[in-house]
């Protein structure tokens, strides 16, 4: 794609899943690419594996949920890749809970991951951009935050917030040269889809009725998600702002 070559590119939760496949995708296009993620050696291996592919990466350790260590990591990224060209936002968590069954703590948890570690990212990154008049921002949110789903009241919640955050910030920021934008990914087969189907109980009939439930007939994988996240980060997205799409073997199909 065009215009990635040579641009700096941050991946939160680049370590596993979504992340460390669109981390892959990045440094295949020629990008420099720093992996953050809470979990450091996670990130540092990938790292390795990218360069040892013949790609430009880096790990650092960030805790997304906390402001003065995202901005700690920023400035650490930078020091050693460049200024921050693409920001994606992918890290996130949840845990199958009906909402009458959950509790405070429970909230405060999936806010802040969700929802506050993006804000943590975006204050933290989106100076620089606007300083240099250029930025691509891609927030990975969900189906869940388009048309909810059960089980999943404040991950869903937060998924929303992202979308809406993006389209606000779109308008915000769109004479400063800047592009905000969202992939939305349906049933996935990562880690935390197992996390919460587990959670869930009876995972195996869940995940056989999941499947079932999409028109293209599986459950989709973490490399469906980068052409997606990489177009919008690219120069053939350059007029493209405040819009989402979903990848999700059709499951939802809502304008």
């Amino acid at each position: 794609m065009r215009g990635l070559a040579g641009k700096t590119v941050v991946v939160t939760g680049g370590a596993s899943g979504i992340g460390k496949a669109t981390s892959f995708r990045f440094a295949q296009e020629g990008a420099e690419v720093a992996i953050f993620d809470r979990n450091a050696e996670g990130a540092k291996t990938v790292a390795g594996e990218i360069a040892a592919a013949g790609g430009t990466a880096a790990g650092f350790a960030a805790d997304i949920t906390d402001y003065a260590a995202v901005g700690e990591a920023v400035a650490r990224a930078e020091a050693e890749l460049g200024p921050i060209d693409v920001l994606v936002n992918n890290a996130g968590w949840d845990l199958f809970r009906l909402f009458l069954d959950s509790q405070p703590d429970y909230w405060d948890k999936i806010i802040d991951i969700n929802l506050r570690g993006a804000l943590n990212m975006l204050h933290n990154v989106l100076p620089g951009m606007v300083e240099r008049g250029t930025g691509r921002v891609v927030t990975v949110a969900s189906d869940a935050g388009r048309v909810g789903s059960s089980g999943e009241s404040v991950y869903a919640a937060c998924k929303a917030g992202l979308i809406a955050l993006s389209k606000t910030l779109a308008r915000e920021h769109a004479r400063q040269g800047l592009t905000f934008n969202c992939v939305c990914p349906g049933l996935t087969e990562t880690a935390l889809l197992e996390g919460f189907l587990e959670a869930a109980g009876n995972p195996e009939k869940l995940r056989e009725a999941f499947r079932r439930a999409v028109p293209m007939g599986r459950l989709g994988t973490p490399d469906d998600l980068p052409g997606a996240i990489l177009f919008l980060a690219s120069d053939d997205a350059a007029f493209i702002t405040g819009q989402v799409i979903s990848v999700s073997g059709g499951l939802t199909m809502h304008g």
